[in-house]
């Protein structure tokens, strides 16, 4: 694929709309103390989260953590022993990862919940058989 001057144009105008919108990161570490990735913003905010909320960090050990540095634009963080990035202005809109990967995690907070209003539902629905089965397709046409 060719990228024309008139693209490669848009594309400097929209980082440089994305870069004023978005504060830079001036500093990244992480702080074994706390167990917490910590970005300063060039605002004076200061960001702080556990790894393992973060896709691509979840598995991380703190060894793993120590080299994060900033992209050149300010608004990327590079975990380079798990190559891995995060976006900062994703990050300040609380996305943690990817869609797929937030569903994912999301689903599995939903599925750990417990009620008793959970516990008799599954209880009258044994008492019924349980889930119904499937209908397997006829495919011998």
């Amino acid at each position: 694929m060719d990228i024309t001057d008139d693209a490669f144009d848009a594309a400097n105008r929209r980082a440089v709309a994305r870069k004023a919108a978005c504060p830079a990161a001036v500093s990244v570490y992480y702080d074994r103390r706390v167990a917490r990735v910590v970005i300063a913003l060039a605002s004076g905010l200061e960001l702080a989260f556990p790894p393992k909320l973060v896709q691509g960090l979840e598995n991380a050990r703190p060894a793993d953590l120590d080299d994060a540095e900033i992209t050149p634009s300010g608004l990327g963080i590079h975990f380079a022993r798990l190559d891995a990035d995060i976006y900062l202005p994703a990050l300040l809109e609380g996305f943690l990862g990817s869609r797929r990967w937030m569903a994912a995690e999301i689903g599995k907070i939903g599925g750990k919940a417990s009620s008793e209003a959970k516990a008799a539902a599954a209880r009258r629905n044994g008492k019924l058989g349980g889930r119904p089965k499937k209908a397997k397709e006829d495919i011998s046409n």
